[in-house]
């Protein structure tokens, strides 16, 4: 499976991603825009182990509104977004450990590259995103992370 097969799968799969077109980059872009459905983010909240408050930190979003979200059942353009970045870096995290399972942990160790943070915690920013996918690649390469 590639990275971006398995983003789109943590998000939810052929339930949300249909079609031909379904790993084009523009769809894609076109699905964010429009916002991604709230079962997206119950999704990724379940397969990489982060619970709804952990998530919303990452999302920059009031537990409140998930809350308005869930009923609405649709998530706005930007938290779609930024659930698409925490998907992307579960993928790159995933190919690097092999697991999900490894993956869920990793992001929830303290990290000394990191400053002693949990690489999940950092996601909340696209400059923490950076620094997260910086640790991955020098993991992925045998350098020391």
């Amino acid at each position: 499976m590639t990275q971006a097969d398995y983003v789109l799968d943590v998000l939810g799969g052929e339930a949300v991603f249909h079609g031909p077109r379904r790993s084009d980059p523009a769809a894609l872009r076109t699905r964010i825009k429009s916002g991604l459905p709230y079962r997206s983010l119950e999704s990724v909240c379940r397969r990489l182990q982060l619970t709804l408050p952990e998530t919303a930190a990452i999302l920059h979003t009031p537990m409140r509104t998930l809350a308005r979200r869930k009923r609405g059942r649709k998530l706005q353009a930007v938290e779609s977004d930024r659930l698409v970045r925490l998907a992307r870096v579960a993928a790159h995290a995933v190919a690097v450990f092999g697991d999900e399972a490894t993956t869920a942990a990793w992001l929830r160790r303290p990290n000394r590259a990191l400053g002693g943070e949990m690489p999940f915690r950092l996601l909340d920013t696209e400059v923490g995103t950076a620094q997260v996918e910086e640790v991955l690649g020098r993991i992925e390469y045998g350098i020391v992370a």
